[in-house]
């Protein structure tokens, strides 16, 4: 785990408001390694290609964001942690 990355009690609050993995196409990079990067990019700026590997690709990171970002994942998330 790296420094800023979700501890184990963050990451059991909030892993319940995330989709399921699957759904479309292969198989699907792990939710909280996505996240944590997703995480990184904001705390630090970086571009997007600029993300550390551990986080896995950067265009999967960049596109789970903007999937979430669309379908209102991040605005239920946001709900349920404030409503906690």
């Amino acid at each position: 785990m790296g420094r800023g990355d979700l501890t184990n009690r963050e990451w059991s609050l909030l892993e319940p408001h995330l989709p399921p993995l699957g759904g479309r196409g292969g198989r699907w990079s792990d939710h909280r390694m996505v996240v944590n990067g997703i995480l990184f990019r904001v705390r630090t700026g970086v571009p997007w290609r600029d993300l550390p590997e551990r986080h896995g690709s950067w265009k999967t990171v960049y596109e789970r964001h903007r999937r979430w970002s669309a379908d209102g994942t991040w605005d239920r998330i946001l709900q349920a942690v404030q409503a906690d």
